[in-house]
């Protein structure tokens, strides 16, 4: 009998991997397909975006013009913010501040960020489940969650328009399945009307870079020796921060979905033991051996926690 019984297990056990892997497979390619038509279709999406720190109202323009990418952000209410993209350059018109232009791919405050994530990688920790259908903006979506398999992290659930493949909702939620970010479409278009308004910024005069200082290289004494599965170190680097009066040692980390820093620097009468949360953001603090270890990224408390409590030596 107990023999019969491990048999059966065997089988159930096979028979529900062999119906999970190609669901992971198909869910994987639509959302390696959503994040080909975010950057490649010409389109308007107005959107809100609710967390708990209130609730944006935005406008998001983005068309491709001989292979060049054009995008448009602005801010509905209250004092007028836009963010304009022309090819790599991305410049910055805010109230009260001198508009000024950065490098970069894409606006980093216009669609969620997992809109540009490499979900072939990402399939290696994260599970991608199919949830059904439903429709969002009158239009009818393919819904799919995001979770990462080792549980150190929050999950998505992203909403598909089935016909663009554009995301017209994602929710953030924690590891209690409360939604800490919700972004939501209320209208779009897709269509060359978008392409024609966006040609005026080929020719637009955009306001001067501005220069990042750089960073002192250096060899840190101490790293973490517990990571979450699949981070990986993007940069690290050393900095005089003014305000703090004295160099402060950080290595930025990222999954490819989200990411957080490790900072370490001399402890002072001021230091002391926090941890913070506000939204997806968390900053843990910790005084040891006369160091100042904080972790601030898009992590739960108790992964942020987990990771202060693995650095080593800090000299």
């Amino acid at each position: 009998m107990k023999q019969l019984w491990c048999a059966v297990s065997l089988m159930a056990g096979s028979l529900f991997y062999s119906s999970f892997a190609p669901a992971q497979t198909t869910s994987g390619a639509l959302l390696q397909q959503m994040e080909q038509a975010s950057q490649s279709l010409n389109y308007e999406l107005a959107y809100i975006n609710v967390s708990r720190l209130g609730i944006e109202s935005l406008r998001f323009r983005h068309a491709v013009l001989d292979s060049k990418t054009y995008a448009q952000l602005l801010q509905m209410d209250g004092p007028r913010r836009e963010i304009v993209q022309r090819g790599n350059e991305i410049s910055y018109f805010e109230p009260g501040l001198e508009p000024f232009t950065l490098p970069g791919k894409h606006i980093v405050d216009s669609l969620p960020s997992l809109v540009f994530a490499d979900f072939q990688k990402l399939s290696e920790y994260y599970d991608f489940v199919p949830v059904g259908r439903t429709r969002i903006a009158d239009q009818l979506c393919e819904v799919i969650r995001i979770v990462a398999r080792d549980g150190t992290r929050y999950s998505y659930i992203v909403w598909l328009d089935s016909d663009t493949r554009l995301p017209l909702r994602v929710d953030l939620l924690d590891r209690d399945g409360e939604t800490l970010e919700q972004y939501r479409v209320v209208s779009f278009a897709v269509d060359d009307g978008v392409r024609k308004m966006m040609q005026g910024l080929d020719k637009a005069s955009l306001p001067p870079s501005l220069s990042v200082p750089a960073s002192d290289k250096a060899t840190f004494a101490w790293k973490p020796s517990w990571l979450p599965n699949g981070m990986k170190e993007v940069t690290q680097s050393r900095r005089q921060i003014p305000s703090l009066n004295k160099p402060v040692e950080s290595r930025l980390y990222s999954d490819g979905l989200f990411s957080f820093s490790i900072n370490v620097s001399a402890a002072d009468k001021n230091s002391a033991s926090q941890q913070l949360r506000t939204g997806r953001r968390t900053v843990h603090t910790e005084i040891r051996n006369n160091k100042e270890i904080t972790v601030v990224g898009e992590l739960p408390p108790s992964t942020a926690k987990r990771i202060a409590d693995s650095i080593g030596s800090a000299k």
